[in-house]
Formats: structure tokens, C-alpha cells, sequence
């Protein structure tokens, strides 16, 4: 239902949670915060490795890389804060070398408050960001990868590299321990949503071992809002060479069970010629859009262009993808509410 522009113009935005991980989660709520306040990232705890890897060895916390970016994305700061918080200390910097002020920050906080979730809360009032970033656990948790030959691996950063030596796709992955409670706001904010999206971003890295969390597919399933996963755009050498949409969403359901995806968002621009060569030399490309059988799991396939026309990587446009799921929540409410007529005002950034 699109909201009113009349006096709190966030008074009538969706409630959305936002499941994943990495860039592409980031970079999807820089686009939707210009659309609602009622907005809440869940994010993934399994990274272990650059500085996330060394503060979570360390000091035993989760890792904080992933959370950190979500923050920055939502953040509503002066320009030096947020440049302060994505500065990395240089190489030759002995112990600091590599590492995120905004990880150590985080860090800190960890130490002050009494849990992995209050210090992201803390951290989220010094920046005042839009909405909400939660861990999806608090739990400690690593990421274990079991190949189609049998083989395995334990640790996130170590998969993409195994699976290249074992050569064969990855079967299924697992968190050790296994199936770690649930943040309660994680599950709250699932089952309150309007829209649940699951993606953009690495498809076994990223993106599923959220739903390996005790409770997260179940809430998910349960929920009666819009649930949408978002293809990426191009394939990830070291996960999902020469997989197709269809294969995204088979691993998605074999690790979270049916009934998690109601629609399926896929890019429909095509990638710049000179980026194709890049990626190549990478093993990787777009991703095949097969509509017969994605529509076959019960999944509406929906394309619309949503790659940046900017960016020197193939990724969505922030804007384009945040109106996108706009798009689709009022289709969906205009069709479940006809009575509300066509005179609505469409979902308008209003500064």
C-alpha cells in the first residue's frame, strides 16, 4: 500500500525485513530507506575472514564486517562520520594493518554492552540510522561446506577456494553448531513484515546460512507478506558458476524448505559489454533466467532492468532495485484491495 504524502510522509511505508548479507544487502537498503522507516536488515554471522575473521578470533565476538556495512548504508550522519567509519588502517599499520574503524568501534561496544546485539543497537543510535540492523544469531557460528564429491570445508572464507580444488558444485552447507537460536527481534520482525526479501547477495555465503538459524524459515513460511527473493545479476566464481535462477532458488528451498519465495526479481538490462570480459576472466556471468522453471517450483518470475549504469561492476542500481520491490508491494495491495482505486499516490521519494 503506498503511503500518504500528507503529513508523516513515513507514516504509511511498508514494514520490510531485508535477509542477507555483504554488498549486495547494503546496497539494496541505501535504495529502500528512501522509502520507509519501518525497515530492518537481518544479517548474517558467518564471516571469518579479513578484519571481521581477526576481531572475531581475537575477542570472540561476531563478526562485525557485514552488520557494519548495513549500518553505513542506513546511517544518517555527517559525510566525515561516514568517511570515518569506512576508513581501513593502511597495510603497514602493524597490528591495525587491514582493519575497519567501524569494525573497532563495534568492537568496543561489544565490550561496553552485554550482548553481540545491544552493542549493534548502541552503534545504530551514535548514527542514527533508518530502521533497524540486527544479527540474525548471536550465537558464535561457523559456516561448513559439503561438495557433490563427498568433500568439506569449515570456514566461509574457505569455500570459494575449496570449491575450485574440488571442482564439482557445493551440495549443501551447514552452521557448526547447528541450527543456533534466533535473535527473538529477528523472529518479530519476520512475522510482523509487509515484505520479506531474501537477497541480493552470495547465494551459500550470504544469503542461506540466515535460514539456518533456528526459527528463520519458519517464520519466514509462516508470514502472510510479500516474500521475494532477488537474483543477483551475475554468476560468483568459487559458488555458483553456470548456475540459473532456478538453481538459486532449488538451493534456497533445499537448506529453508518450500514455501519461502512468493516472487523471484531478476535483472532484465544487460551487463556492458566490457564488463562481460572482466567477469569472464573470472568464470563468471550472468545469470540464465529460466522462467519455465522457475514458474514450475510456484515461483512468479518477475524481470525488470536493475543494474547500475554506473557502477564499474555488475550490480544493481540501489534506486532502481528499491523501486522495483515498491512496485511489486502496491501490485500486490492494489490487487488485494481493488477498492482502493488507481487515484493512489503512487511510492514517491519526497525530500
Amino acid at each position: 500500500m503506498p503511503y500518504s504524502r500528507s503529513g508523516d510522509r513515513w507514516k504509511r511505508g511498508p514494514k520490510i525485513a531485508a535477509i542477507g548479507g555483504g554488498t549486495g544487502l547494503s546496497t539494496m537498503l541505501r535504495g529502500l530507506k528512501q522509502y520507509t522507516r519501518d525497515l530492518t536488515a537481518i544479517v548474517t554471522v558467518a564471516d571469518d575472514g579479513g578484519g571481521s575473521g581477526v576481531l572475531r578470533q581475537d575477542l570472540g565476538m561476531p563478526p562485525p564486517g557485514d552488520i557494519r556495512h548495513c549500518m553505513e548504508a542506513l546511517a544518517n550522519v555527517e559525510p566525515i562520520m561516514e568517511e570515518l567509519l569506512s576508513y581501513r588502517f593502511p597495510a603497514h599499520s602493524g597490528s591495525l594493518g587491514g582493519q575497519s574503524f567501524g569494525n573497532l568501534l563495534l568492537a568496543a561496544l561489544n565490550g561496553i554492552c552485554g550482548s553481540f546485539d545491544q552493542a549493534v543497537a548502541r552503534m545504530s543510535e551514535v548514527l542514527a540510522i533508518t530502521g533497524r540492523v540486527l544479527p540474525v544469531t548471536n550465537e558464535i557460528v561457523q559456516l561448513e561446506a559439503t561438495f557433490e564429491n563427498g568433500a568439506s570445508v569449515v570456514g566461509e572464507s574457505k569455500i570459494s577456494a575449496s570449491k575450485k580444488e574440488q571442482d564439482c558444485r557445493i551440495r549443501k552447507v551447514r552452521l557448526l553448531p547447528e541450527r543456533p537460536p534466533a535473535l527473538p527481534e529477528t523472529l518479530e520482525a519476520i512475522a510482523g513484515a509487509d515484505i520479506i526479501l531474501l537477497g541480493p547477495g552470495s547465494l551459500y555465503t550470504s544469503v542461506i546460512p540466515n535460514l539456518l538459524v533456528d526459527g528463520v524459515p519458519e517464520a519466514i513460511r509462516a508470514s502472510d507478506a510479500l516474500k521475494i527473493y532477488i537474483s543477483n545479476i551475475m554468476t560468483q566464481d568459487g559458488e555458483t558458476e553456470g548456475y540459473t535462477v532456478a538453481d538459486h532458488l532449488s538451493a534456497l528451498f533445499a537448506h529453508g524448505g518450500t514455501g519461502l519465495v512468493d516472487v523471484c526479481l531478476a535483472n532484465s538490462a544487460p551487463v556492458r559489454p566490457g564488463l562481460l570480459e572482466r567477469y569472464r576472466e573470472e568464470d563468471a556471468a550472468p545469470i540464465v533466467v529460466d522462467r519455465d522453471r522457475v514458474e514450475a517450483m510456484g515461483v512468479e518470475l518477475v524481470e525488470r532492468p536493475l543494474s547500475s549504469e554506473t557502477s564499474d561492476y555488475a550490480r544493481h542500481s540501489a534506486a532502481r532495485l528499491a523501486a522495483a520491490v515498491m512496485e511489486l508491494h502496491q501490485e500486490r495491495a492494489m490487487r488485494l484491495a481493488p477498492e482502493l482505486g488507481a487515484e493512489e499516490t503512487p511510492y514517491i521519494i519526497e525530500e
